[in-house]
């Protein structure tokens, strides 16, 4: 039986984790006081709860993509850097909806991130299933996200 190897694991959920979510809060500080004060849609969660569910989302992200690199071999490429790609446009939303307070571009981003979510879910697909279902919720989120996303842009 071979021995479990964390590393690989680690280092998956490390990458969302701290480079997107550690590297958007530093590029956002004060952005949840802020967006607190934005008229915002209704069915809008408190400020504290992005954080809660992002860090969730991230772990999930990460555990995929090491399913993915584990499981993929040499079709893992491709995912994997799509995976990637999208990782950076969901950095970039935070800036341009955060710190440029443009929302309307904001809301061009978010689109341009589900549809790398949905292409990535069935990019893992491929490799592996379990990978690919830990990405809906994500999904998910980033659809409910452009609702509040529109719902900002449309109040302010």
């Amino acid at each position: 039986m071979k021995k479990f190897d964390w590393k690989p694991l680690l280092i998956a959920v490390l990458i969302p984790v701290v480079l997107i979510g550690g590297g958007t809060a530093l590029a956002t500080m004060g952005a949840m006081t802020e967006y607190g004060e934005l008229n915002r849609p209704p069915l809008s969660p408190p400020g504290w709860l992005f954080p809660v569910v992002w860090n969730l989302l991230f772990i999930m992200m990460g555990i995929a993509s090491y399913l993915v690199w584990k499981n993929g071999g040499s079709g893992r490429l491709t995912p994997l850097t799509i995976y990637g790609v999208q990782l950076v446009v969901n950095f970039l939303w935070s800036l341009v909806f955060f710190n440029m307070k443009s929302y309307w571009l904001a809301f061009a981003v978010l689109l341009v991130l589900w549809v790398l979510i949905l292409v990535t879910i069935a990019m893992f697909a491929k490799v592996n299933k379990a990978a690919a279902w830990l990405l809906v919720p994500y999904l998910l989120w980033v659809t409910f996200a452009a609702y509040l996303n529109i719902g900002v842009a449309l109040l302010n």
